[in-house]
C-alpha cells in the first residue's frame, strides 16, 4: 500500500534495490520530521508502513508529526513490532495460553491453526538454571543436570511448541542469557522481509528486552499477555510518549564502569520521573562509550521506570556488529538505510524533547546500589555509613551492631556477624555482556591470587555468564583460572542470582543466619535488588561492577569503605587495598582487544539452536494440540478460556467488595508474584506436597508458571511483604474482615470466593514495579480481584492488569489509603462502570466502615486508551483475541 504521505521508494544497497518507506521523502513535505527525537522517528517508520486505513490512519501518523513534546500523552497509535522474543519463565505460560487458545476457538467452531505466531517469536531458555553447585569445575555440568531434573516436562512442552507453531524458535539451556543472545545473535537492527528494509523492533516477555535499544533497536519489555497478542498479528497500543533527553558529556574517569554509569543514570532518572515516557541519550558523550556500555545503560531502563533508554545508531554499533559475525552485507544494509532515514547518530544533533537531564561521564565514581532498591546509588565511600544506618532499625532491641556467631563448615571455623557478604556473584545480563567489566573482574581475580589474597570461607560464589562467548574470551585472556581460584568457576549460563536463583546457603551458614537473626548481604553484578529477591536469607543486596563483586568476596563484608579500608592481608602479612588490585583501562582494553573477535561469536551461534546432548535426547510430543497430563505439576491447561460464550457480557459495578491486602509505596512484581524459593509451609508447598512432590522438588515459583495452581497460590506469597491489615507481619498473610481470622492471602481470597464476595487491593505509589511478571496480575485476577487502588502504577504491571481484566485504580492526587482514613476493614463499592467505560475515566468509590460511617471519594480508571476499554469489556486481551478470532 502506497499510504497517504507517498512515502513509498526504493533504496540501492550494494547493487540490489530495496523497498522503503522514506522519512527522507516526507520529511521534504513536512520538515518536522527532522526535529523527532531518532526513537520517535522509528515510530512514524512502522505508522508508514503499517499504514491500512483501519488499524493505522493517516491522523495517527499526523498525531506523530505534530507531536507536542510537553503535552501529556493522548493520541492513540498503534504500534507492529517486527518480532517478540521471551525467556522461559514468562514463555512457558504464554505458550499455555496459545495451546488453550487452540482448542478453545475450536470449540467455538474456528480453526485452530489460525493461532500461530505471525512473527518471528523467539524464546531463549535462561530462567531455570539454579546455583544448587559452585567454586567447582564440575558446577556447570551439576547444575544442569539438575535443571533438566527439576524442569524436563516444561522444555518437552516447549519443545512441543517449538514444533507446533510455525514462526517460532527456541534456544536451548546452557546457551545464554535471553538479552544478550538478542544483542549478539538475534537483532537484526534493520529487517528485511519480502524485499522490504525497515528498522528492527521487538516487545520481549521480559522488562530489560530495552538491552537491545543500546544497539540501536526499539523494543521493550510487555507481559507475556501483549507478547501474545503481538504474535498473533495484534498491534501494540500505546500513547504517542513523551521522551526525555539524556544529554551525555565528557569522558568516563579512570577506574570507573558503564555499572557505574547506569547507577548513576538510574538515579537522576527515577528522581526525575520518567515512568511511561521514552528516555534517549544524546550528546558527545555518547561517543565516549563503547556499544556494550550503552547496552548496559539501556538496559536498567526497567530500573529508572523508562519504556526505553535509546542509543541511535553510529560506527560503533556497525562495529560490535561485525565483532559479534554479523555478515558485512547486512552491515553495509543496516548503514545505507539508517543514513538514508536520518537514523543515524549525531553527537552534535540535538533534537526537541519534553525534558533534558545532563550528565558529565567525568563526575562518574565507583558506586554501588541497595541495600533494597537500585536506584539507591551508594558511592564506594559511603557504603560503611549506608550499611550501618540500614542495620540500624533492623537489629534495634535485638542484637549489637558487632555480633559474631562461631560457625564450622568444610574443616573451617570462623566468626560470622551482620554485614557478612555470604553472596557474591557475578551474574545479570546488565553486565556479563560486556567484555570491559569481565575482563577487568578477571585482573582484579589474578592480582589478588598474585598478592596471596583468598576468597573468605563463608562467600558463596558464582561466575554466569551471558553467553558461552564469555568463557571463551575469559579463557583466552588467561583470566578464568584467576577467577577460579578466588571461587568464581562458571556455574552455568542463565540469570541465576539476579533473578533468585542464588540456590540455597551452605546449611552451616542458613542455620546462623537463621538462629542467631542475623542481617547479612550479598554482591551481584545484576540490576534488581528487592526485598526477598536474591535468597531467602540475606536481607541486605547490593548491585555492583564485576571488579567489585570479586572485591567484596575477598574483603567477606559489607561494612567497609575499599578506598580506605583493606580486602584483607597478602601472602607477605602486609595489607592489601582495592587500589593494590584494581587495573588500569589501558590494561583492561589491551585484553580485551588480544581476547575477544567475531570467530567465537561464528562458532558459538552456528550451534545456537542444537542444544546438548539432554535437549537432544528429549521425546517431543506430536500434533497440533498439545496432550495435557492432569498429573503434571509443571504444564496445566490455563483456565482463562474456560466456558468462553461467543459475545461478552456487559461490564458490571463493584459491591460489596473486601480488600485483600493494604500495601505501601513500591510494591514490586516480586512482592505480588515470587519467582524464588517455595516456602515449605506456604499454601503453593502444600499443594505440591498434596500432589506427591517431595520438599527438594519443590523448584521455584519460576519454573512452576505453566501451572495455575501453583501460581495463584503463590500470589501475594513473598516472605518480606508488608500487608498493613496485620501489625508486625511479614508474609502472604492478611485478615479475613468478617471473621478476624488470619489466613494466608490465598487461603482468604479463596474463602471470600465461597461467600462471593468480590475483592479489591490497596497500594501506594510504583505500583507493580520491577519484572514484567504477567503472573503479578493472573494471579491477582484468579484470587478473585477485581480492582487495584494505588497512588500510581508501574507502566508494565498496569498494562497486564488491564489485560486480565481487573481494574486499576487511581487516587487523586495528594490522596492515598492514609489520607482518606482507609484500614482495609471497609466495604468497597466501585460505581461508573456499568454505565460505560471510557480511557481515564473518573469513578466513584465509597468505602463503608462497619459502623456504617461512608468515606466517598473519587479515582482515575487507568484504562488509558479505546483498545484497552475494548480488552476490559471482553474480560481481557485473551478472551478478546480469541474471540476475534472466532469471528474471522
Amino acid at each position: 500500500m502506497e499510504g497517504s504521505f507517498g512515502t513509498k521508494t526504493t533504496l540501492d544497497v550494494e547493487g540490489k534495490s530495496f523497498t522503503i518507506f522514506s522519512l527522507k521523502k516526507l520529511a521534504a513535505a513536512r520538515p518536522e520530521v527532522d526535529r523527532l527525537p531518532w526513537s520517535m522517528k522509528v515510530l512514524l517508520e512502522n505508522l508508514l508502513r503499517k499504514e491500512d486505513g483501519r488499524v493505522v490512519k493517516k491522523e495517527h501518523i499526523e498525531a506523530v508529526l505534530r507531536w507536542d513534546p510537553k503535552a501529556e500523552p493522548n493520541d492513540e497509535i498503534s504500534f507492529y513490532p517486527a518480532r517478540v522474543l521471551m525467556q522461559d519463565f514468562t514463555g512457558v505460560p504464554a505458550v499455555a495460553d496459545l495451546a488453550a487458545m487452540r482448542e478453545a476457538l475450536a470449540k467455538l467452531g474456528g480453526n485452530a491453526d489460525k493461532v500461530n505466531p505471525l512473527e518471528q517469536s523467539d524464546l531463549v531458555i535462561d530462567h531455570s538454571v539454579q546455583v544448587d553447585h559452585y567454586a567447582n569445575p564440575l558446577a556447570p555440568k551439576l547444575n544442569t543436570d539438575l535443571e533438566y531434573e527439576r524442569n524436563t516436562e516444561r522444555y518437552v512442552f516447549l519443545r512441543w511448541g517449538q514444533r507446533a507453531f510455525a514462526n517460532f524458535g527456541v534456544v536451548p539451556p546452557s546457551t545464554g542469557i535471553c538479552h544478550q543472545v538478542n544483542l549478539e545473535y538475534l537483532a537484526k537492527v534493520v529487517y528485511e522481509k519480502n524485499g522490504v528494509l525497515y528498522p528492527d523492533t521487538l516487545v520481549g516477555t521480559d522488562s530489560h528486552t530495552v538491552m537491545i535499544n543500546g544497539l540501536g533497536v526499539v523494543g521493550w519489555g510487555v507481559g507475556g499477555i501483549e507478547a501474545e497478542a503481538a504474535m498473533l498479528g495484534q498491534p501494540i497500543t500505546m500513547l504517542v510518549p513523551q521522551v526525555v533527553g539524556f544529554k551525555l558529556t565528557g569522558k568516563p574517569k579512570s577506574g570507573t564502569t558503564a555499572t557505574d554509569v547506569v547507577l548513576m543514570a538510574t538515579q537522576m532518572l527515577r528522581k526525575k520521573g520518567v515512568v511511561g515516557k521514552f528516555v534517549e541519550f544524546f550528546g558527545p558523550g555518547v561517543k565516549e562509550l563503547t556499544l556494550e556500555a550503552r547496552a548496559t545503560i539501556a538496559n536498567m531502563a526497567p530500573e529508572y521506570g523508562a519504556t526505553i533508554g535509546f542509543f541511535a545508531i553510529d560506527e560503533a554499533s556497525l562495529a560490535y556488529l561485525r565483532l559479534t559475525g554479523r555478515s558485512e552485507a547486512d552491515v553495509k544494509k543496516v548503514e545505507a538505510y539508517c543514513k538514508e532515514q536520518g537514523l543515524w547518530f549525531d553527537p552534535s544533533a540535538e533534537p526537541t524533547y519534553s525534558d533534558v537531564l545532563t550528565l558529565d561521564l567525568g563526575s562518574v565514581e565507583p558506586s554501588l546500589a541497595g541495600p533494597k532498591r537500585p536506584q539507591d546509588r551508594v558511592p564506594l565511600p559511603s557504603l560503611k555509613s549506608t550499611y550501618e544506618s540500614s542495620l540500624a532499625p533492623q537489629i534495634e532491641g535485638k542484637s549489637k551492631a558487632d555480633k559474631k556467631v562461631s560457625v564450622s563448615m568444610d574443616g573451617k571455623s570462623f566468626e560470622l556477624g551482620h554485614g557478612a557478604a555470604v553472596i557474591a556473584a557475578i551474574t545479570s545480563c546488565t553486565n556479563t555482556s560486556n567484555p570491559a567489566v569481565l575482563v577487568g573482574a578477571g585482573l582484579v581475580a589474578k592480582k589478588a591470587v598474585e598478592k596471596g589474597l583468598t576468597v573468605k570461607p563463608w562467600v558463596k560464589t558464582s561466575l554466569a555468564p551471558g553467553s558461552l562467548v564469555v568463557t571463551d574470551y575469559l579463557q583466552k585472556a588467561g583470566l578464568l583460572p584467576y577467577l577460579e581460584k578466588v571461587g568464581f568457576h562458571v556455574v552455568g549460563y542463565g540469570c541465576t542470582t539476579c533473578i533468585g536463583n542464588s540456590g540455597p546457603l551452605p546449611q552451616p551458614i542458613a542455620e546462623a543466619v537463621e538462629k542467631e537473626n542475623l542481617v547479612v548481604a550479598s554482591v551481584l553484578s545484576g540490576n534488581r535488588n528487592f526485598e526477598g529477591r536474591v535468597n531467602p536469607h540475606v536481607r541486605m543486596n547490593f548491585l555492583a561492577s564485576p571488579p567489585l563483586v570479586v572485591a567484596f568476596a575477598l574483603r567477606g563484608d559489607v561494612d567497609a569503605d575499599l578506598t580506605k579500608e583493606p580486602l584483607g592481608k597478602g601472602s607477605d602479612g602486609n595489607d592489601v587495598f582495592l587500589k593494590d588490585v584494581w587495573p588500569t583501562d589501558a590494561e583492561i582494553a589491551s585484553a580485551v582487544a588480544a581476547a575477544v573477535g567475531p570467530d567465537q561469536y561464528k562458532a558459538r551461534y552456528a550451534t545456537a539452536a542444537d542444544g546438548d546432548d539432554h535437549w537432544k535426547k528429549i521425546a517431543v510430543p506430536e500434533g497440533k494440540l498439545f496432550k495435557w497430563d492432569d498429573k503434571s505439576t509443571y504444564v496445566r491447561r490455563p483456565p482463562f478460556f474456560d466456558d468462553v460464550p461467543k459475545e461478552p457480557s456487559a461490564p458490571t459495578d463493584i459491591a460489596g467488595a473486601r480488600c485483600l491486602a493494604v500495601l505501601g509505596d513500591s510494591i514490586t512484581t516480586d512482592h505480588i508474584s515470587p519467582a524464588g524459593n517455595i516456602a515449605k509451609d506456604s499454601p503453593a508447598a502444600k499443594y505440591l506436597t498434596d500432589h506427591g512432590v517431595e520438599r527438594k522438588d519443590f523448584n521455584s515459583y519460576g519454573a512452576r508458571r505453566g501451572n495455575h495452581e501453583v501460581m495463584m497460590r503463590g500470589t501475594f506469597a513473598n516472605i518480606r511483604l508488608k500487608n498493613l491489615m496485620l501489625d508486625n507481619v511479614e508474609g502472604g498473610y492478611t485478615k479475613h474482615v468478617p471473621s478476624g481470622d488470619k489466613l494466608s492471602i490465598y487461603d482468604a481470597a479463596m474463602r471470600y470466593a465461597e461467600e462471593k464476595t468480590p475483592l479489591v487491593i490497596l497500594a501506594g505509589a510504583e505500583y507493580g514495579t520491577g519484572s514484567s511478571r504477567d503472573w503479578a496480575a493472573k494471579g491477582t485476577k484468579l484470587l478473585g480481584v477485581r480492582a487495584v487502588v494505588a497512588k500510581s502504577f508501574e507502566r508494565i504491571h498496569r498494562s497486564n492488569l488491564v489485560g486480565m481484566g481487573v481494574l486499576p485504580l487511581e487516587f487523586e492526587q495528594g490522596q492515598d489509603a492514609a489520607s482518606l482514613g482507609l484500614t482495609g476493614t471497609e466495604t468497597f463499592s466501585v460505581s461508573g462502570i456499568a454505565s460505560g467505560l471510557t480511557p481515564k475515566k473518573r469513578l466513584n468509590v465509597t468505602a463503608t466502615a462497619a459502623d456504617g460511617t461512608k468515606k466517598e471519594f473519587t479515582v482515575v480508571c487507568r484504562i488509558d486508551t479505546p483498545n484497552e476499554v475494548d480488552y476490559y469489556v471482553h474480560g481481557g486481551i485473551l478472551v478478546y483475541m480469541l474471540r476475534q478470532l472466532a469471528k474471522n
